[in-house]
């Protein structure tokens, strides 16, 4: 009588059996196959975080500083710059710049760190190796002519968007909106980062404004509240230079 090989796998022992060779090989292929497929859906369904990002190289400015709503500074052309530009400014963490900033209001001063850059917006993260001070050299008669200090008023606008803070959404956290990112983005506006509002259609060709009350102060705790939702609201656009400013008015803003 013939004898009947009946394949049987033992773990201790090397190798596979030939007749469970095949089907082990098509499960694990099947199993590789469904999880790159799941996450690629995965991946695919995401929203884009943006193109928001650091740029890790030391630079230094010099410019004329403004401290509302949030410290920032105007700077005159230069290599980086070649038209000017205005750099909102923020410290390390979560934190503003507004306590060494109080006493340098309408000075030339000069300010080292990183960028991060998301569209029009540029931020400063201040660094140690110059810190926001005033400027030891000052500016020439021309650079300082080259500074564009306007301020037009655009009239009375109502915006759809989100407020976020000023540096996470522009490049510190990716994607740095949304629900998921509320927390952070309060704590960041509470400890003084510029709060920006990023609205779903341009005016003027800018899309990011930072974001004051009626009166021009920075946002306040009530207005966190809506933070990292989809909202609407009125209020005042100016250009300042070659910044938007949305002076929101804190009655209208709804969720939408």
């Amino acid at each position: 009588m013939a004898k009947t090989h009946n394949d049987f796998f033992v773990g201790y022992i090397r190798g596979v059996p030939r007749g469970s060779r095949a089907l082990i090989l098509l499960v694990t292929l099947a199993f590789v196959g469904a999880m790159a497929g799941a996450g690629y859906f995965i991946s695919a369904t995401q929203p884009d975080p943006g193109p928001g990002r650091f740029i890790f190289q030391h630079k230094t400015f010099t410019g004329i500083l403004e401290t509302s709503p949030y410290p920032l500074v105007r700077i005159a052309p230069n290599d980086t710059y070649p038209d000017g530009h205005t750099l909102l400014l923020a410290g390390q963490g979560k934190r503003g710049v507004q306590a060494k900033a109080a006493t340098l209001e309408g000075q030339v001063v000069d300010v080292g760190g990183v960028l991060l850059k998301r569209g029009t917006i540029d931020m400063l993260q201040v660094g140690r190796r110059v810190p926001l001070q005033a400027s030891t050299d000052g500016l020439s008669d021309e650079a300082r002519a080259a500074i564009d200090l306007s301020v037009i008023d655009l009239g009375s606008w109502r915006l759809t968007g989100e407020i976020c803070d000023g540096k996470c959404y522009v490049g510190a956290m990716r994607p740095g909106t949304g629900i998921a990112h509320k927390a952070c983005a309060n704590l960041c506006l509470n400890g003084g980062v510029p709060a920006v509002f990023v609205s779903t259609a341009p005016v003027e060709g800018g899309e990011f404004f930072l974001l004051s009350d009626q009166d021009g102060n920075p946002i306040d705790e009530e207005l966190q509240r809506y933070v990292a939702a989809r909202v609407q609201a009125e209020g005042r656009i100016e250009r300042r230079g070659d910044l938007m400013v949305f002076k929101i008015d804190l009655n209208s803003v709804e969720v939408l």
